[in-house]
């Protein structure tokens, strides 16, 4: 679960009494996710998620998410909203954590999506970006290109422990990814995380998306890329490619590629699939300790990034 830090009952009773939600009537904590500790909030005004952030989320970072959040929603993107407490205020702190609550959206993940989820995410993807052109906050991406050897190098001496040879394969994408990384496609403010667990479904129709904590400006096509690794894979992260093409098709229908775009998108899944890899493996290490928690293995987005390695264009 993640749920990393533990909230005590009258210390969250104090937190809410500065908000006008009335009275506690439950907190559960929420299985999903790997970043933050989260929770279901139901109180006399209703439901919510509390939302305490972890060491790895910068507090300096948390106006930036919570105010694209904020901006999405006016420009018809269906997102949780921030609540503010009686002074104004979005952001507090709880159990030593920076928090914050926000809306609770109707709505549940898909876990196996078929080819008309992968379409209704392209599409919701797009106007994601073109809703957000106009957000006048920037985020660098903490994640990109520039920062992917240094997350490795500290922990690369253990990674034949998880798959032999995985060293020496994650060197040497580093090496060609640095080389080819694309730098001038169309950017913006991207999620940079749009799994499967982090868009909702009401039926066939996608009734909102969640977890804006890594959104950052960067290329677009790459935010696509991410969402191409996450959805359009079987269990056995065999690429599925009506599902690619579902996703694919929708978001041009919205916001065309360029031939640019077109071009790098293969360099820009490799990196998809080497960013996730990255993450998961350090995570797979560092698990703290008492956490509840399951690691996700890192081996998937390896299987992922082998493909596109071998795949070439196939837009």
């Amino acid at each position: 679960m993640a749920v990393y830090t533990q909230v005590d009952d009258a210390e969250l009773i104090a937190f809410l009494a500065t908000y006008d939600l009335g009275d506690l009537l439950s907190c559960k904590g929420i299985a999903e996710g790997v970043e933050n500790s989260n929770y279901y909030l139901h109180t006399s005004a209703g439901s919510f998620i509390l939302t305490l952030y972890e060491r790895r989320v910068a507090e300096t970072d948390l106006p930036f998410f919570l105010g694209l959040m904020e901006h999405l929603a006016t420009r018809g993107v269906t997102c949780p909203q921030p609540v503010r407490n009686r002074a104004g205020e979005a952001l507090g702190r709880l159990a030593g954590r920076p928090a914050v609550i926000v809306t609770f959206l109707d709505g549940y993940s898909v876990h196996h999506p078929e080819p008309l989820h992968c379409a209704a995410l392209g599409d919701a993807l797009a106007r994601l970006h073109l809703a957000s052109a106009d957000f006048p906050l920037s985020r660098a991406n903490a994640l990109s290109v520039g920062a992917w050897r240094p997350l490795f190098a500290p922990a690369a001496a253990r990674a034949d422990e998880v798959e032999v040879g995985l060293r020496d394969t994650v060197e040497a994408e580093l090496d060609f990814l640095e080389r080819n990384w694309p730098r001038d496609l169309r950017s913006g403010v991207i999620h940079a995380d749009l799994f499967p667990d982090n868009a909702f479904f009401l039926g066939d129709r996608m009734s909102g998306v969640i977890d804006f904590y890594f959104a950052c400006n960067d290329a677009y096509a790459y935010d696509l890329a991410i969402c191409l690794n996450a959805w359009c894979f079987d269990d056995e992260h065999r690429f599925e490619m009506e599902k690619g093409a579902a996703l694919l098709s929708a978001y041009q229908r919205v916001r065309p590629l360029s031939a640019g775009e077109l071009d790098a998108f293969p360099t820009l899944a490799r990196g998809a699939a080497i960013r996730f890899l990255l993450t998961r493996y350090v995570d797979w290490l560092n698990v703290p300790a008492g956490a509840l928690v399951k690691p996700k293995d890192p081996r998937e987005y390896l299987a992922k990034l082998r493909f596109h390695q071998t795949a070439g264009a196939f837009l």
